[in-house]
């Protein structure tokens, strides 16, 4: 997952470890410094290739996850206005990641890869390091769309796998004819 001699830090590993030992289902990273929502792949599947185009089995899950963030931002969903450095008014605001640009050890990609996590990146703003009289703005931009990414959550198939008598099976895989990712129950 991660290129030779990556180091990860101490607060990734923790949040690694504890991405293992919560059944999470659904995440979001904030950034700055754009106006776009990403979604895996973030890591080009030719390390060589840059701009390439990277889907996931669950390319149409992510895509309505990260169009349920933008289409709730105000800021992100008005076609009309040119922004940022990469306008991505013509793509509805989001973007596969490696299509954007392609870096190996992203949480985004860990989570699909490793847990039951879906995650996208926000990219929340224009400014990389806003000012802190900017973060009033920014906050109010992005809780509408916060709250209807959460709700994604209640979105497609959820219940308990359970053995003939009743009793919750941990850690069963879980299939979908045609995805070639599989998922596990938790505790």
């Amino acid at each position: 997952f991660f290129s030779p001699g990556f180091q990860v830090a101490p607060e990734t590993k923790a949040v690694m470890k504890w991405l293992r030992s919560i059944p999470f289902v659904l995440s979001a990273s904030l950034h700055g410094g754009e106006l776009v929502v990403t979604y895996p792949y973030d890591y080009s599947r030719h390390p060589m290739e840059e701009k390439m185009f990277s889907p996931t089995p669950d390319e149409k899950v992510f895509k309505m996850l990260a169009k349920a963030y933008a289409d709730a931002h105000p800021v992100i969903s008005d076609r009309s206005e040119l922004r940022c450095g990469g306008n991505f008014v013509k793509r509805g605001g989001i973007i596969n990641g490696a299509e954007w640009y392609s870096f190996t050890g992203g949480m985004a990609d860990f989570n699909y890869l490793h847990t039951n996590c879906f995650e996208v990146t926000v990219e929340v703003g224009c400014e990389k390091f806003p000012l802190e009289e900017e973060l009033f703005t920014i906050w109010h931009e992005n809780k509408a769309a916060l709250l209807n990414y959460m709700e994604m959550v209640h979105r497609g198939i959820k219940g308990i796998v359970s053995d003939k008598f009743g009793n919750p099976i941990k850690n069963a895989r879980i299939s979908v004819r045609g995805i070639q990712h599989d998922v596990t129950t938790g505790n």
